[in-house]
């Protein structure tokens, strides 16, 4: 089995599309978001391909530290402060979990951002998710200001937060 992360392209798009409304049929989001992350931050959207075939993909994106998008709304830009990696979205159809691809991004990402100045990575955690992303050393952080936006994902969504330095 060939388990290959590479970055994405706009072609890409179709599938990630497709896996999106695979892997996250609660959480629905327009096409134009995944190709707005693409536009301003290239650097941070990945493709998994196992054996060849599209079977996941990550968008990340700077942000500053707790600034957290709603749900299926552009961005706009890139802040000029941003300090923390933000991950947007990490999605794998079934036939790429358990290949150890997830911790592979996730680490790749991490190395990353710490080579770039990055202080720390954050994320929301929903479809129970939450134990994988300790696994990964991210830490749920209470951020109260946070709650209304965390509920437009689904109740149980929680902020969570890995310092890199």
């Amino acid at each position: 089995m060939t388990v290959e992360w590479q970055k994405m392209q706009d072609a890409d798009l179709v599938d990630v599309s497709r896996i999106a409304a695979e892997v996250h049929p609660g959480f629905p989001e327009e096409d134009a978001i995944f190709a707005e992350r693409l536009s301003l931050f290239p650097d941070g959207c990945q493709l998994l391909r196992v054996d060849g075939d599209a079977s996941g993909y990550l968008f990340s994106h700077p942000v500053e530290f707790g600034k957290v998008p709603r749900l299926n709304s552009l961005l706009g830009e890139i802040a000029a402060g941003a300090d923390s990696l933000y991950i947007h979205d990490l999605a794998l159809l079934p036939q790429a979990r358990g290949t150890g691809a997830a911790k592979q991004i996730v680490s790749q990402m991490s190395s990353w951002a710490r080579t770039r100045g990055f202080a720390s990575m954050s994320l929301v955690a929903v479809n129970e998710s939450q134990r994988f992303w300790e696994s990964q050393w991210f830490i749920v952080t209470n951020r109260p200001e946070l709650a209304a936006k965390l509920q437009s994902y689904e109740p149980d969504a929680r902020f969570m937060v890995r310092q890199l330095d």
